[in-house]
């Protein structure tokens, strides 16, 4: 069992997927920093100046001025602005992936494809090489 367990973690398929992970999160860590550093400012100054991150409604009646003084009274809160920050952050990274992915399968190599081996003889309908002219298993000649 033990032998089969160190198989499975050595295994090409096992190596590759946890470089996968590991440069998935470092992926997600840039696209969210671009995501909140780049692309969010100018959407928000698009919109009237609104900081997305800062949206929030307080549950507990009260009145924030901002979202450090609702997280320093520990008040509980729907913070939608991070949300729709999250949303953005989600749809940039699936469209970045998308083209990665279409950009490899262009750099991939094509699979050429198999040239047949064998035919089937149309009398007995038994599989005889491409090259035959007499089907060995019912003498066709016309094959």
């Amino acid at each position: 069992m033990f032998s089969e367990f160190k198989k499975f973690l050595i295994s090409g398929n096992m190596v590759d997927m946890a470089v996968g992970f590991i440069f998935g999160g470092a992926f997600a860590t840039v696209i969210k920093s671009m995501v909140e550093n780049v692309i969010m400012p100018p959407v928000g100054m698009l919109m009237g100046k609104v900081d997305f991150s800062q949206l929030f409604i307080a549950l507990d009646g009260k009145d924030y001025a901002s979202m450090a003084a609702l997280d320093k009274a520990g008040a509980p809160a729907i913070k939608y602005g991070s949300f729709i920050n999250d949303v953005i952050s989600f749809v940039i990274l699936g469209f970045v992936v998308f083209m990665f992915i279409k950009a490899y399968n262009k750099l991939k190599e094509p699979e050429e494809e198999a040239t047949p081996t064998e035919k089937t003889c149309p009398t007995c309908a038994m599989q005889i090489p491409v090259d035959a002219r007499k089907c060995g298993h019912c003498g066709e000649t016309n094959v």
